[in-house]
């Protein structure tokens, strides 16, 4: 699988292709992001961002690439104000995000969930219908009246996970743990910030929040 990576400072970028090449991964690293812009035709299977960048900075970037193709996984990296970087980037549709410093190997489980997501356990393959929703596991899409809704990886592996454990209440750290996987390691509000922007893209489904736990899918 081929992976895009963005990052303008030389000794970082050269250890972590390293490190995703060792993993099998086939990598193509820019140092600026006008450079990496002109690779959006020609699309990888998931992008690692540093947010500054010479150029064009990461924002700009991801807002290119998700315009392009909205589905297409991408990781974001920042030495900035972590908590700001990564409420921003998750509106902008960032899958993951890892704050400056860390160590490679912590990327490379990150990479690899995200690339080698499997459907969610004990599911029909058949899609389900919520109120007005249509939920299709082959395509993993969600559609309204036809029209698919746009979501990002996170937020659909969310949506499962609530489907699958409907009428359950569910710990932020349970909901971390599935979807984000064992290794996350970041602020449990990435949670809440999810579920905000499922609720906004579709209002009709009802996720209860359970004061100070969690939060319930309520299906009949």
């Amino acid at each position: 699988m081929k992976i895009y990576l963005v990052e303008d400072e030389d000794n970082l970028r050269k250890l972590l292709v390293s490190y995703l090449e060792k993993e099998g991964y086939q990598v193509r690293a820019f140092s600026d992001g006008l450079l990496a812009e002109q690779a959006i035709d020609d699309p990888p299977d998931l992008w690692v961002l540093d947010i500054m960048l010479p150029g064009m900075d990461g924002y700009s970037l991801i807002k290119a690439i998700k315009s392009e193709n909205p589905k297409l996984p991408v990781i974001f990296m920042s030495a900035r104000s972590a908590e700001l970087d990564r409420v921003v980037g998750l509106e902008m549709g960032s899958d993951d995000y890892l704050p400056k410093p860390f160590l490679p190997r912590e990327l490379v489980l990150r990479v690899n969930r995200l690339l080698q997501v499997d459907k969610p356990k004990d599911m029909s393959p058949e899609p389900i219908y919520i109120g007005s929703y249509k939920v299709d596991y082959d395509k993993r899409c969600v559609y309204a009246s036809n029209s698919e809704i746009t979501l990002t990886l996170k937020e659909y592996e969310t949506l499962c996970y609530l489907i699958e454990q409907r009428n359950k209440a569910l710990s932020r750290s349970q909901i971390i743990d599935s979807v984000w996987g064992l290794d996350y390691f970041g602020s449990e509000r990435v949670v809440d910030d999810t579920l905000r922007r499922l609720r906004k893209k579709l209002p009709e489904l009802s996720i209860e929040a359970v004061y100070g736990y969690g939060y319930r899918m309520i299906m009949e």
